[in-house]
């Protein structure tokens, strides 16, 4: 009998998720969906390392170029789309390949989401005012009193998901961690086959990271923040312009730091991003985990699923 089921392919920025899902499509009958915060903007295409126009108009993916910039995009929202997306290809006798490094996304899709309540304008503005008075880390010390399990799990520096965690208890009352446990969430309900890349030479892959900034840069990144910039109607507030890269170049261009120190904070946050994705993936459960650099992956993946029936 036929199984159905979902592929995941996680793993680290720069650990060549995204050549290893366009072999796979050439020898499996999938199709791919994004699982990326940034790729879903549309203008956002180098800093993203999206991919060419020509391989989507070859392979088409999902949810790629979806929203503007000026909109935000949940994790909620995501899971929502991706299980849309998920049925509709089963429905088509297909396999979802879901690609990519948004560690949320993985998780909320595989094991639920909570009901939460939706966003209070006027509390986020409060709460955006005072971190640009007092600093973030002033509001975590505050979450800290309020939520101490949600401040362990959330850095100072994640700005978007410490305002989401007070936000919510200013608007309930009750605390991000507590809501959670009342209701979890519902699980995917199909079988998951969970495989990931992640270099076993951290300094190589440090090294690929700051090359591949490096060619962005090379490759007109600035140039196109600059535009997004000039639209007149974005913040680096949003949650597309927090995006690594995208974030220090447009402190770039509003005069905070020069080019250098620029270039030198992308290419560490970025490095800061790929450590807390290994962070994530080391401890997911039932996960096949490959070298980046095993140039034999794409052969041990698909005998592994040669065991599947399909």
């Amino acid at each position: 009998m036929k199984e159905q089921f979902v592929i995941c392919l996680s793993g680290p920025t720069a650990s060549g998720k995204t050549d290893l899902a366009l072999t796979l499509v050439e020898s499996l009958p999938c199709e791919i969906i994004s699982v990326d915060s940034g790729m879903v903007y549309r203008g956002m295409d180098i800093g993203t390392a999206k991919p060419k126009p020509q391989i989507l108009e070859q392979i088409p993916h999902h949810l790629i170029d979806i929203c503007d910039v000026a909109e935000p995009y949940s994790a909620a929202r995501f899971r929502l789309d991706a299980l849309k997306l998920i049925n509709m290809i089963l429905a088509r006798d297909r396999i979802p390949l879901l690609v990519g490094g948004t560690m949320l996304y993985f998780r909320v899709l595989q094991q639920g989401i909570s009901v939460l309540p939706q966003a209070n304008q006027k509390i986020r503005a409060q709460l955006t005012a005072e971190a640009k008075q007092n600093g973030w880390q002033k509001l975590h010390e505050r979450l800290s009193q309020i939520d101490p399990v949600a401040a362990k799990r959330i850095s100072p520096n994640d700005s978007q998901r410490l305002q989401r965690a007070l936000e919510v208890y200013f608007i309930t009352g009750e605390t991000l961690t507590d809501l959670q446990k009342e209701n979890p969430g519902q699980p995917l309900l199909f079988p998951v086959i969970n495989f990931a890349l992640i270099p076993q030479n951290r300094e190589e892959l440090n090294v690929r990271i700051g090359g591949r900034f490096k060619q962005m840069l090379k490759d007109g990144l600035v140039a196109e923040v600059k535009q997004l910039f000039n639209r007149g109607d974005l913040n680096c507030n949003l949650p597309s312009m927090r995006s690594v890269g995208y974030r220090q170049v447009w402190q770039y261009l509003n005069g905070e730091v020069d080019y250098s120190t620029m270039q030198e904070k992308a290419i560490i946050a970025t490095r800061q991003l790929a450590k807390r994705q290994m962070t994530w993936l080391r401890s997911w459960p039932n996960i096949i985990l490959f070298d980046s650099n095993d140039l034999k992956v794409k052969e041990k993946i698909l005998r592994y699923l040669e065991k599947i029936p399909m």
